[in-house]
């Protein structure tokens, strides 16, 4: 008996250690900026139902819409420090990776400039949350290199919100983006994530 409960409380131990990294928790004054490409613009919706809208409404906190369509993530890195200057966020929703897929960027550039981006937002005092983009084909899935900045990073990793709503044309504006049925469950997901690891 002894043996099995010593068990369970390892399995139990090995799971604390799996999960996400928690986050301080954000005052109601603190300020999130959602940053990213078209699917944190809101492309395919309007500019109230993209899902840094959404999230402002669920999370009752600032988030600032910094997405804009076509970015890469070469581009991200060259605005990313007038965003952080102009807003001083407390917590950054980075959301980037989808347009180096299309424009057929290696895997090894992105993974790197990535690595770059979370480096400047933590410089700042800020942050961050990675949100993993699918691959753009058919049963696509975030690549591996999310999970490995995440886990070297110790971020925390939300992999699968845009993935499970770009698996479903329920909840597509168009074979790439969301509509706003879909960046609502975007914004659903990520409120309980940031909720469960400890933010709000």
């Amino acid at each position: 008996m002894s043996r099995f409960i010593f068990a369970v409380c390892f399995a139990l131990l090995l799971a604390a250690c799996e999960r996400a990294p928690t986050l301080p928790r954000l005052s109601p004054h603190d300020i999130i900026v959602a940053f990213g490409d078209s699917l944190t613009h809101g492309t395919g919706a309007s500019e109230a139902t993209a899902y840094p809208a959404v999230l402002a409404t669920l999370t009752g906190r600032t988030v600032i819409n910094a997405g804009v369509p076509g970015d890469t993530t070469s581009s991200g890195l060259q605005r990313l420090p007038e965003v952080l200057a102009e807003y001083k966020p407390r917590l950054v929703l980075l959301c980037l990776g989808g347009n180096d897929m299309l424009k057929r960027q290696s895997a090894a550039s992105t993974e790197n400039n990535l690595r770059l981006l979370v480096q400047t937002i933590r410089a700042s005092g800020a942050n961050v949350v990675l949100i993993g983009v699918p691959e753009p084909k058919l049963f696509g899935g975030a690549p591996d290199f999310y999970t490995r900045v995440a886990k070297d990073m110790k971020l925390p990793l939300e992999r699968d919100a845009f993935n499970d709503v770009l698996k479903d044309n329920r909840l597509k504006s168009d074979p790439i983006h969301a509509n706003a049925a879909g960046y609502r469950q975007v914004a659903e997901r990520l409120a309980a994530f940031l909720k469960e690891a400890g933010a709000l």
